[in-house]
Formats: C-alpha cells, structure tokens, sequence
C-alpha cells in the first residue's frame, strides 16, 4: 500500500491523489478492507529485535580473556587444582554479573519509543466513527485527531481548521508548528491545540517515527575498551602460546614425563594468565559509575566510562540542554505607543493563558504584574489559526470603554494596520534584523475608532542556561570541542552558538544530506565539512546519526547530549551517549550517560572521573602485562638455561607457589579502583603500541630483576645445591617485585609524585606483603627460609624499585617527544597539501 510510482512523497501530493492511490475516500474503509490491508501490511507498530537477556549475559563470557579464563578454570579442573578452580571461575562470573547487571539497569531504547505511540485511535469504518487500538489501523483510513491526542500513524490532513502540533521529540523543534489542510502530521507528536480529520498514509515500519527507531536499532559502536582488551587478550596468548610451546618441547626432549610437564605447564598457564583483570576493570568502572551517579550522572552502559575519558567532540542539542526551553520576550521595538510596558499590555491581551500556549504564556509572563489584566473584561477572543495567522480579542475596559488588539506574524499585522511608505520599510528592516539573530517576533496593533494602530514588534527567544557559557568554556580546558546540533533554523542556531562562544559557523543540515542518501556513509569531503563546522541546524533525526557517523569516520570520539526521540539513534551510535535531565525514555534507553540534575556543568565532573578511571585502568594493564612476562618468560628461560639443579629436573617454582603468587598478585590489586590519579588535561585514549612497548620493557626488565636474584641465591648464598630454598627465595622475589612494579606503573612521573597511592591500595600491598614474608620465614605451605634473606631480598628489589622507575620515565618522555614530532610533521605535511 505504500509504493509510490510518482516518485512524490505524500507531501507533495494532493489528497484526491493520496485517497485515488490509496484506493479510500472520505468515507473512510470497510472493515474487509482493513482485513486485507492488514494482512499486507502488518499491525501499526514497531517490530524490532529484542536481544534476549540469557543471549546478553553470554556475551560477557565471549572473546580472547574470558576465553583464556575459561581455559584455565578447565585446566584447573583436569588438574583438580579445586581452590584455583573456585577462584578463576568467580572472578570470571564477577566480571560477567557486573557488566550486565550495570547495563540491565538501563530502560530498553527500542520499549521506550514504542511506549510513545498512541494507544487508542478514533477511526471512520463503514462511515461511522469508533475508537479501536492504534495497531489496528491501515493506511487509507480516516481518522479524527483533537487536542491531547498522540498522532497514531503518519496521516495527511484533509479536513478541518487547523492543528498545533508539538513535534519537539521528533525534530527537535522548540516550538508547536501549525498545520492546516494538506500538511502532514508524523506519528508520534502531540496534538497541542485545534480538530481535524486526516487520511493514514504510512503505518508501522514505514513511519517517520519507525525510521528513527530503525536507526536505534541499528545505531552502536564497538567500544574502544573492548577493542583495547582483545588487543591485550590476543598479546597475551601469543605470549603464553609460544612459551608453553617451546617448554614442552625442549622438556619431552630431555626425556622428561609427559604428565609432569604437562601438568606443571597447566599451572603455569593458570598463573600467567590474567585470570582477574577482568574482574579489575568492570570492577573499577563500576565504582566510578557508582561515584557519577552521586553527581546526578547515572551510567547505563559500564564502557561508557572510559569512552567518556576519550571524548574530543561533544554534539550538543540546544532547546533545553544549553537554553532554558523557555520562551521569554527580547528587547520590543516600538512604533505608535508611549513605552515598552504599554506594547507588551496589548500583546497580553491578545493571548489567552489558557490556551497554554507557548508564546502566549510568554508574551504573559513580560507583564510587570499579571494583576494589570484583572482591570480588562473578554468579550470574545479569535485564536490563531494558519490561515490568519493571528490572534484577536475585544474587551471592555474598566470604565466601560471597549477596545480591540491584535498579535501575530508581522507581515499581516503590517497589512492590518496598512502600513506603507517609510515606516512599513523601518518596521520590516527591524523584522528582519532581528530574524537574523534568531528572534522570532510578533506584531502587535490596537485598533482605535475603527482603525488598527500598528504599536511595535515583540521579540521571542529561548535564552541560553545560565551556566552553560561556562561548561562550553570549562569543555574548552579539557580539550572538548562543543558543536551545536539543533532542529531550529540556523539563525537561531547561530545566534546562540554566538553568545555561547561556540562560534558561528553553523550550517543546514540539508548541505550534508540529500534525500535518498545513507546518513551512516558521507562522502569524505563531506564528513571533513561536518568535523569543522561549529554546528548544524534544521536537524532531522537520520542527520544526527550521520553526523556522529561522520565525526567517527574521521578518528573522533564523539559525545551527543539529547532529550528526545529524534535524539535516540545518535544517542546509541555515539561512544557517550548522554541523555539530559528531562529526556524522554526513549532518549534515557538509547544514552549511555543519564543526568538527572540540569544543563551540561556534571558532564565535566563526569569526564574529569572518567580520565581518573582510565588512569587506573591503563597503569593495572602495563602492570598485568608486564607480570605476565615476567612470570611467563623467566619461569620457561631459567628451565631452558637451567635443566638440572642439585642432580635433579629444576623446576623455579612448585605448582603450590605458582597458584600462591596468583592469589596474592591478583586479589589484593583489585583496590587499584580506589587508587588516587591525575586527572589529564587532554582527551585519553587507548594507545596499545604505547602500552605494550612499556609494558614489554617493564616486563623484560623484571625478568632481568628476576635472574639477578637468581644468580645470586645461587653463587652467593650457594642455594645451587638446595633447590627447594631456592624456589622459596624465587617466590618472595616475585610477589615482591611484582607489587613494587604496580607503585612503578600507576603513573607516567616518578613514583614519589603525587598524587600517591591511596590508603586502600597501599594498605592491600602491605598486608599481602606481610602475608607472603610470614608464608616464607615460617616455612607454611613453602620450605623455610632466614629471615635475613627476606631482608635481603627486599634490599634488592627495592634497588631495582628506583631504577625500574627511572628507566620508565624516560620511557614516556621519548614516547611522547616522538609522537610530539610525528604529529609536527603530519601538520606541515596537511598544511603544505592544502597550500596546493
């Protein structure tokens, strides 16, 4: 029922043509024509696909690091290592409840936009009216729409005055628009005032409004934490591949027993897999996200929080996030009439409050006191229609006079009054002025002794938040580009992106999209238009999307503020995705981000946490994987280099020690998420060759540390003829080095800046320490050892401490000089191209 050989849409068709090629009439269908259509062309409502909560929590426990748990909680289990088996598989579930349970807590996107549609429809059958459910209708049918009802289906109007129709959650319009006979009406806006009947001319999947739930549907993209953590997944396994490979050989061929290599490699995998980091990072965002939400931010989508540490962009829509959604007067301009307060008496009383009207109310609320109006008695009032585009009241004054005033669009005030001549050319000069500021304004006339007096031009604007200059300017700091992305034309747009100090350039969305195009996929010159432009206006939901789209194209992590259904499908695509306070729940269910308190101001506390979160995240991966090439690498290295010790097959550690260093390497780092942080000035991102060339170089340095203790234990306190104290003395060396090494990893400066470690992680590492020193100098689970070689031991360590630190600060400064000067020349190279 929907094809269209013209080519035109319903808009630009006539409704005899509309009712001729929807084979229909005034008369509305029959009920067994609605029982055909129906079969074509489905119920009237969103069908969309639903992931299952079962398949959403299996995602969780998908991809290379829950694989490399659940090959070591396996492992542990064939080996019947029960206590490792228990351990590995809770943190496992740990990490999977957390991530799903945050994002579970989020209102589904595609349910809240359903939960917009009307419910109820009242629709002509068989030529006479009756109320069925929305789902019901088809197109071809005429149905009746008034005031407060939710328009069911896209419909053309064909009979009746007129509508005012709020169509803010669509189109991001701030205010109602007018529809007269022939206008479309899109399903899913609200009827603000007036009656009409309309012809159903799309339903379903084939609605405006369907269009946007479409594109939340198929809106998202794939986090750079996830995309982080498959890269530290798949560096890993390599790692733990290849040298468990190389052991098994070299061990079989020294004739060694299969089930011993086989189950020591077994451990050793259990251990130098990064069994809890999982757990570490969903647990460390999580307690920011419980941090945020003491802000008024509440996080429905855990990577949010550090998408949220990356974002350079940040998409801001403007009625109600960076304006106030209040319509207020500007500054009048005045012809015939003695001063302000006079012109703004004559435009009150041409509104009637309660019509609830916006810019009534507006106009109302310019009085210096509403008591003046008490003092006039309403003998009749004409509201505002298309067609006469103003609005008209007689009243009786207190003395018993009566007058007449008038408000409307200023063109037909100024026919009214019949202006001409010098002063129609001032009053349309002012018009227009004002206009290009993004004013829309009123005339306002008042007729005395049957002439219409021409007073002056209202003005109507929604002023910006009060706070919101200093947010775009505190985003500023922080290396956020703010750009406005508004409904509203674009001189509007600009005006306010003006006094915001957003700049001005502001451009139609139309320039970037033309009608049949893929929002999601802009030509490069185009996305390249959109990254410098200052904002866009006249803004349709598919261009929101697209414009996220594009500025993701162009290597930007990109943040969108919304509060509406047409805000929906870019609030999903974009990495944040922030719903303001007030949104609707389809806005809520699309955004990652939900502020509860007004304007943009927590979204810089949100992004000053979020860097901190990342901080901790980035410094325990480099410690984790620097661990895992110290453990991996020294334990195969020393066993190649050493086959016998004392006569005997030498093992570094036994399987006891490997899961002992697991436990206390692993549990206690988890306090890393209370960890004190600096807050980076600049937008963060994951940058893995950075990460993994410190953390390889940590790692091969420790491993360095590692065989010194080694060589020494074994030529100086001559353990080379008692292995069983030797692995003693191995596994304090690795317990303690490997938690010096997190105090050397937790930040780029030298280990005694600050901030310093906070009181929770310092006081997890001192207890663990204590533990693993009364574990060696009292022989439980371990043969013993003196306490004077404890004691020597951390003299060691502590010397390899300070230069680790040293060697890792260098380490960053030639890091970032190289990227400093890669960066230098990419400019000039940009520039010395665009000079051609």
């Amino acid at each position: 029922m929907n094809d269209n050989p013209s080519g035109k849409s319903e808009k630009d068709q006539s409704i005899d043509d509309l009712f001729e090629k929807l084979k229909t009439s005034s008369n509305g269908l029959t009920n067994e024509e609605v029982a055909n259509r129906i079969k074509d062309c489905g119920p009237n409502e969103l069908e969309l696909n639903k992931q299952s909560a079962l398949k959403q929590i299996l995602g969780y426990f998908w991809g290379p690091i829950p694989w490399m748990i659940e090959i070591a909680a396996i492992l542990s289990l064939i080996n019947k290592d029960w206590a490792d088996f228990v351990i590995i598989l809770a943190l496992l579930l740990i990490n999977g409840v957390i991530g799903f349970w945050q994002e579970h807590k989020a209102s589904n996107a595609l349910d809240a936009l359903k939960s917009q549609l009307a419910l109820k429809a009242r629709v002509k059958r068989d030529g006479s009216y009756a109320d069925i459910p929305a789902r019901e209708l088809v197109p071809g049918d005429i149905i009746r729409i008034r005031l407060g009802d939710v328009i069911p289906a896209d419909v053309k109007l064909i009979e009746g005055d007129y509508l005012s129709i709020d169509q803010a959650a669509l189109t991001g319009e701030s205010l109602p628009v007018n529809r007269k006979t022939g206008d479309i009406g899109y399903s899913g806006s609200v009827v603000k005032q007036g009656e009409m009947e309309a012809l159903v001319t799309a339903t379903g999947a084939n609605t405006f409004f369907a269009k946007t739930a479409k594109l939340v549907e198929s809106a998202g993209a794939v986090s750079h934490f996830q995309k982080a953590v498959l890269h530290i997944g798949n560096f890993l396994i390599i790692v733990a591949l290849v040298l468990c490979a190389l052991l098994v050989v070299v061990q079989l061929g020294r004739g060694e027993s299969f089930i011993e290599v086989l189950q020591f490699v077994l451990i050793l995998a259990v251990a130098s897999i990064p069994v809890a980091m999982p757990a570490v990072l969903s647990i460390t965002m999580a307690l920011g996200a419980l941090e945020l939400s003491k802000k008024k931010a509440i996080v429905s989508r855990l990577q949010a929080i550090e998408e949220m540490a990356g974002i350079d962009i940040l998409c801001s829509d403007k009625t109600g996030t960076l304006t106030q959604n209040k319509i207020k007067l500007g500054e009048p301009v005045l012809f015939d009439t003695k001063d302000a307060n006079e012109l703004t008496l004559a435009g009150a009383l041409a509104s009637k409050e309660e019509n609830n009207d916006a810019i009534d109310l507006a106009v109302i609320a310019g009085l210096p006191s509403k008591e003046i109006l008490a003092e006039y008695t309403l003998v009749k009032f004409t509201p505002f229609d298309p067609v006469s585009k103003r609005t008209e009241a007689r009243l009786k004054t207190a003395d018993g006079k009566t007058t007449e005033v008038s408000k409307g669009a200023p063109q037909v005030i100024f026919d009214l009054c019949g202006l001409d001549g010098e002063t129609l050319k001032r009053a349309e000069q002012n018009v227009n002025e004002l206009a290009g500021k993004g004013f829309r304004t009123l005339g306002v006339a008042q007729k005395d002794n049957s002439r219409w007096r021409f007073l002056g031009i209202l003005s109507l604007f929604d002023p910006p938040r009060e706070d919101s200059a200093e947010t775009i300017a505190q985003a500023k700091e922080h290396g956020i580009a703010v750009k406005m992305v508004t409904g509203d034309n674009t001189a509007i747009a600009s005006e306010i992106s003006g006094q915001l100090g957003m700049g001005t350039h502001i451009q139609p969305a139309g320039d970037f999209f033309n009608e049949g195009d893929d929002p999601g996929n802009l030509p490069p010159d185009k996305a390249a238009a959109i990254e410098t432009a200052d904002g866009f206006a006249e803004v349709f939901p598919e261009h929101k999307y697209g414009i996220v789209k594009a500025l993701q194209e162009r290597g930007r992590i990109v943040g969108m503020t919304g509060d509406g259904v047409n805000d929906a499908p870019a609030l999903k695509q974009a990495e944040v995705g922030i719903a303001v306070s007030g949104a609707t729940d389809a806005a809520r269910g699309a955004a990652a981000l939900i502020l509860t308190a007004p304007g943009l101001s927590v979204i810089i506390k949100a992004v000053e946490i979020a860097r901190q979160i990342f901080e901790r995240m980035m410094s325990y991966t480099i410690y984790r994987v620097a661990m895992t090439i110290d453990i991996m690498v020294f334990v195969v290295l020393s066993m190649l280099i050493f086959p016998t010790v004392a006569g005997h097959s030498f093992y570094p550690l036994t399987p006891i020690m490997i899961i002992l260093l697991a436990l206390l390497d692993d549990i206690p780092i988890m306090t890393i998420a209370y960890d004190k942080t600096r807050i980076d000035p600049k937008p963060v991102r994951w940058e893995m060759p950075k990460v993994l060339t410190i953390a390889s170089t940590l790692g091969g340095l420790s491993v360095v540390q590692t065989f010194g203790l080694l060589w020494l234990a074994m030529n100086v306190f001559q353990l080379d003829k008692d292995p069983a104290h030797l692995q003693t003395m191995l596994f304090l060396q690795l317990v303690v080095a490997g938690h010096l090494l997190l105090f050397v990893t937790r930040t780029a400066k030298f280990f005694f800046a600050p901030p310093l470690p906070s009181w929770q992680l310092f006081s997890a590492i001192a207890a663990t320490q204590i533990v693993a020193m009364l574990i060696c100098g009292m022989g439980w689970l371990v043969p013993q050892i003196a306490w004077s070689w404890i004691g020597y031991i951390w003299l060691y360590n502590l010397v390899w401490f300070i230069g680790l630190d040293v060697v890792k600060v260098m380490l960053y400064r030639l890091l970032d000089h190289r990227a400093k000067h890669q960066e230098t020349a990419l400019n000039r190279m940009n520039d010395t191209l665009r000079s051609h």
